[in-house]
């Protein structure tokens, strides 16, 4: 089945810039063309797509998975997270080398902090994904496909 992808004007564009300014206090521009399909997860492209004519394709995926709309919040995705995460002024949480293991297999995890809401994960100088802190627990977003396989033997 085919993926509607819409391409956003930069009005729509705006919008997710402003909520990378809200939620973590990212300044600046990103060269890419936003699209997002019917299921609000939001992609990025390299600009020279404008040129090509989409709709005389049949295109199944397209660009980088960057994020996902939730209830009027950006969650973004592990690239994404890096992607925003260098400019990034707020909302970034740093965890250590055991709960950066927890992390990777995909648990939440209680934490020590007074962020709320849609964090970016951060392990020393590397952004790992976005998270969210409800209540103290960092909720865990990493897709199964891409969590660590601990085996004891």
């Amino acid at each position: 089945m085919m993926q509607h992808l819409k391409i956003l004007n930069s009005k729509e564009t705006k919008r997710i810039l402003k909520l990378l300014k809200q939620q973590f206090g990212f300044e600046g521009k990103l060269g890419f063309v936003f699209l997002v399909n019917n299921k609000d997860r939001v992609y990025v492209v390299n600009r020279d797509i404008e040129r090509v004519e989409l709709e005389k394709l049949r295109i199944n995926a397209l660009g980088l998975y960057f994020g996902t709309f939730i209830k009027g919040e950006l969650r973004l995705s592990i690239e994404g997270s890096q992607i925003i995460g260098p400019r990034a002024k707020k909302n970034i949480l740093d965890i250590n080398d055991k709960e950066f293991e927890i992390w990777l297999k995909g648990e939440d995890f209680k934490m020590n902090t007074d962020l709320e809401g849609f964090v970016l994960v951060k392990y020393r100088d590397d952004f790992v994904g976005c998270g969210k802190v409800s209540n103290g627990t960092l909720l865990n977003y990493v897709p199964k496909a891409r969590r660590l396989i601990v085996v004891n033997n």
